[in-house]
């Protein structure tokens, strides 16, 4: 970073954060302290759902980061309508804005606050799947709308090639408007750990529990995996509203007491370290994923992923880091294919997977163009 006279601030706007579980809340906290630790002053502006219990601080500091907390309607849905975003954003007086997503009113309100008070921002879109078709289909339609928004953005990030060259094409916008800035691995400086022995062969499947995440895909392959591999038990890492239905499902098809469903909070680096080192198989058979922070992880312990041949998750199976099956595939094949990564594991020769701190720098790289170029 060049920028050393002034430090630079940066307003972050994120429709969810922790105690918030996902994707985006990772990313956010992991490059936020650590442009904090760059000399880049964060306030990250983030939703309060009205229906949240206990209620959330407004305002609160988390290692060198402000925290600004909005109510957001309607209750329980992920719609995220924050209306008093937009005039913390207007008179903040910030040197950027970094919108952290695309797929609420959240980020189409910050863009538009800061085009009007002319303060320069950029994209990191973020995309995920969706558990109703409905917004599945309209997806496209809904990138299209912010089209007028984006095309002003002094930079436009995606976490994925896959990602990138979807928008680029999309939206008919120039290449250089674009960047690519990985996910880091959080725990590649643990890897690898040393195996624990057990006597369970280990399945594990993350993601949040949507349907669209791909959960129950392994729940109904698990029988005829169990016929070959009769110590095979299956541990789901994730919360949501599907998991319910993914119980029910375990208990019909026969497999309830050979499934486990938990979640890991994200700052337990140590334990999601551990259990993903007991791992044989590391497996996201999502319908699509930009570039999924829980498969880097999973890559970083040099663990064999299988993953469904779509979206970001294909770009991953291309680089020979992970062996993919196509989305339709039947329970039996999703077995053969577990099964296959089992018994002939493919593992990534070491590499260097980004990290961090590889993150924040190009987001450093980027910010300093981007009130160069104001």
């Amino acid at each position: 970073m060049t920028i050393t006279s002034k430090t630079l601030n940066v307003l972050m706007v994120t429709p969810r954060y922790f105690p918030f579980m996902g994707g985006v809340e990772t990313h956010v906290h992991e490059v936020g302290r650590r442009l904090v630790k760059n000399n880049i002053q964060i306030t990250l502006l983030t939703t309060m759902p009205s229906a949240h219990t206990p209620a959330l601080p407004l305002h609160d500091s988390i290692e060198g980061m402000r925290i600004i907390r909005v109510p957001a309607w309607p209750p329980q849905r992920d719609y995220y309508i924050a209306p008093n975003m937009y005039s913390l954003i207007a008179r903040g007086g910030w040197d950027l804005i970094h919108c952290q997503g695309c797929h609420t009113f959240v980020p189409p309100l910050a863009m538009l606050a800061a085009k009007k008070a002319q303060i320069p921002y950029v994209v990191t879109f973020h995309t995920g799947g969706h558990s109703s078709p409905l917004r599945t289909r309209i997806r496209n339609a809904q990138w299209k709308l912010q089209r007028p928004l984006l095309v002003t953005a002094s930079k436009l990030i995606g976490v994925s090639n896959f990602e990138a060259d979807y928008f680029r094409s999309l939206l008919d916008l120039p290449p250089k408007q674009f960047t690519v800035i990985p996910n880091g691995a959080a725990i590649s400086s643990m890897a690898p750990l040393p195996r624990e022995t057990s006597n369970q062969t280990l399945i594990v499947s993350f993601g949040r529990l949507e349907k669209y995440k791909g959960h129950q895909r392994l729940i109904t392959a698990l029988p005829k995996i169990r016929e070959k591999c009769p110590d095979a038990h299956l541990l789901i890492i994730g919360t949501g509203p599907y998991e319910a239905t993914l119980r029910q499902l375990a208990a019909r098809v026969g497999v309830k007491e050979y499934v486990e469903i938990r979640s890991i909070p994200a700052s337990d680096r140590q334990t999601m370290a551990q259990t993903l080192s007991r791992a044989a198989v590391v497996a996201l058979l999502s319908e699509y994923e930009a570039h999924p922070i829980a498969v880097m992880e999973a890559l970083a312990l040099r663990r064999p992923v299988l993953v469904a041949d779509t979206s970001g998750l294909r770009e991953l199976a291309e680089q020979k880091f992970a062996r993919a099956i196509p989305l339709n595939s039947t329970s039996d094949e999703i077995a053969m294919a577990t099964l296959r990564q089992i018994n002939e594991p493919l593992v990534p020769e070491p590499f260097e997977l980004p990290t961090w701190e590889d993150c924040t720098q190009k987001l450093l790289t980027v910010y300093e163009a981007s009130v160069r170029n104001k």
